[in-house]
Parts: structure tokens; sequence; C-alpha cells
């Protein structure tokens, strides 16, 4: 068999394995994402099976030290640094292509008579466009990753029943003020065109102040207002649905009750789950209430924040900090204050005293 099919295959079989290793490992040891990096394993062992028949023959038709493209190796523009957002999309970009490129090579070099009794050319194409939907993937999330990291904290809850008929924009200004780090706003009442009003101008006061907006239940608005992302319970859309539907950079929270509830939400694409009711709230009496120790098995069962809801006021937020809690979601507890900025400022102490506390026992 001629020597430069060989050598075309064996070059871009490099290029694609290598190119795979990568997007692997940044799933792997930098999004710590078990399921990402195991397809992207099982995408590199396929390739690897299907090329093993002519691993001889690769070996000796490579001529790397004569190899004209080395010339040019020293001419790439470098990639940004990985350890920024920019820098991961770029080397996750780059990588991905790299890969894309020579599997469309090694593709079209099966459909030659020479080859495509040992290399199946559909194999190739099937794994070419795994790994498209896998670069979507790792890019969606990476893009979010800010917005997941910025879980923590406190985390307020506007409901607009609660609030009767105060000001949204001018509460929103207080919490701001007073150290909240996302607020997601709530009604079960109002009409669309109403809330819309509403949203719009939170979030426009979140971006200035770079807190996090969520809109609680609305797809619709989530995606008019641009809000950074959707909060659904157990009876919403499904989770599934609602990622398709948002852009890849907007991030999912879910309502859970169980540890199942959570494994699945986090199987299906949710980027935080909210758990509770940790303690007897006024403001849902119907709530379940799970407990503090049902935060403990979360934190030892999933990798995505774990907010606490429920009942949780200054008197109790200490235990919720120290059983593990990533943020933690209140309404009354600030809503229900003459003072709110005052009265976030305490939760936001009380959070910081207990963290330091327990990492330095």
């Amino acid at each position: 068999m001629p020597h430069q099919p060989l050598r075309m295959i064996d070059a871009n079989l490099n290029r694609s394995s290598e190119g795979l290793r990568v997007l692997e490992d940044v799933a792997r040891f930098l999004l710590n994402d078990t399921e990402l990096s195991q397809r992207l394993r099982t995408l590199r062992h396929t390739l690897a099976r299907e090329t093993q028949s002519l691993s001889v023959g690769l070996l000796s038709g490579r001529d790397s030290e004569h190899d004209v493209g080395r010339l040019h190796s020293k001419d790439k523009e470098p990639i940004t640094k990985a350890s920024s957002p920019q820098g991961l999309l770029d080397l996750v970009t780059a990588n991905a292509k790299r890969a894309e490129e020579s599997l469309r090579v090694i593709e079209e070099l099966a459909k030659l008579p020479e080859l495509n009794s040992m290399l199946n050319s559909a194999s190739f194409e099937q794994t070419r466009f795994a790994l498209y939907t896998l670069e979507r993937d790792l890019i969606s999330r990476i893009s979010r990753r800010d917005k997941v990291e910025r879980i923590s904290g406190l985390y307020v809850i506007l409901d607009r029943q609660f609030l009767a008929g105060r000001d949204e924009l001018e509460i929103a200004t207080q919490i701001i003020e007073g150290g909240a780090k996302a607020i997601q706003l709530r009604d079960k009442q109002s009409k669309k065109g109403e809330m819309l009003l509403v949203a719009q101008k939170l979030r426009g006061l979140c971006g200035q102040a770079g807190v996090l907006f969520i809109i609680n239940d609305y797809l619709d608005l989530t995606l008019a207002v641009n809000a950074d992302g959707l909060h659904i319970g157990q009876e919403d859309l499904p989770l599934p649905v609602v990622r398709s539907e948002l852009p890849i950079d907007r991030i999912v929270g879910c309502s859970v009750t169980t540890v199942s509830q959570a494994v699945r939400a986090q199987n299906e694409g949710a980027d935080y789950i909210a758990v509770g009711s940790i303690f007897p709230t006024a403001t849902k009496k119907e709530a379940i209430i799970v407990g503090v120790d049902m935060l403990k098995e979360l934190k030892h069962t999933i990798s995505i924040p774990v907010v606490a809801i429920g009942g949780i006021n200054q008197n109790n937020i200490g235990q919720v900090v120290a059983a593990g809690a990533d943020a933690v979601a209140v309404i009354s507890a600030v809503l229900g204050e003459e003072d709110v900025k005052g009265a976030v400022r305490k939760l936001v102490a009380r959070m910081k005293m207990v963290k330091e506390k327990c990492q330095n026992p």
C-alpha cells in the first residue's frame, strides 16, 4: 500500500486523538464533569479501535522528520490563558475544530479503494457528528461557569405578593447594597405584561451591580429580558426542554426535596439545586420539611451548587452554612423587615462568620 495515504491517516489520527484528549481533560479536571469526560473518553477509544488494524502500517509510514508541516508550527497563534472563561472557550474551540477537521480527512481517505476494506468511512462520520454535539455541550458548560460560581452567599427571592405593593426597584437596590449575590423575581399572580416591565428594570439594576438576576418559573420572561437564568420546580417545564430552549450561557436552577430529584436534576442539566424547606416557613405552609441533614447528604452526592431554602433567618442561618450550603435563599427574613438593607447585611455577616469558623476551626 502507498505510504502517502497512510501518512495522511497517521497525521490526522494523531491530531484528532490529541484534540479529543485535551477536551477530555478540560471536562475532567477543569469542569469536574464526569458525564462529559466519559463521553469524550468513549469517543477517543472508539477512534483507536477503528484504526487498530492499521497500527503497524501507520507507524511504518510515519516520517515526522521530513514533514513539511513542521516548518509552520512556530507561526501558530498562541491560545489565551486557559484559566479565564474566554481562554477556555478558545482552547475548546481550537481543539474541537482540530479533531473534527482531522476526522473528516480520515473519513474521506477511508473511501479510497485501497483503504475501504480496512476502514469504515461511516464510522468516522458518526464520530465527527458526535463531536459536534460534545463541542456544543463543553462550550455551554464553560459559558455558564462564571454564573454558576456566583451561586454563593445570600440569594434573595423578591416575591411580589410578599412585597404587597412596595416598589420592587427600591427594595432590590437595598438588597444589593446589603450584599446579596443573587435576586430571583417571583410572581405567581400578575399578568405577564406587568411582570415584563418589572423584570426589565430589575435586569438593568442587577446587571450594573454584578448581581445574578434569576426569573422564577417563566421561560418566556427569562428570554424576553435576557435574565442570567431561570429557576423551576418539579411541576414546571422539564429540565431538558428548558435547557434546549435557553441560550447556552444561561443557567437553570431546580427545586428539589429528595436526593433522587437532585441527582436527576444534575443529570438533566441543572446548574444548581435549591433544597427545602429546611425549616417550617410561613411563606409556604404546605412545604415538605427536609431538615439540615439533607444538605449534608446532597453535598456528598452531587457536584453542582446547593442552595438552602425555607424558614431560614438570622437565628438558624448558621446551621445551614455549617451544613455546607453554597448559598442561602430567603424571603421573609429580608422582605419582612423594615430595614431591608440592614437585614441583608446581618445575614451576610452571619454567613461569613460561620463559614470562616468552619474553615478555621
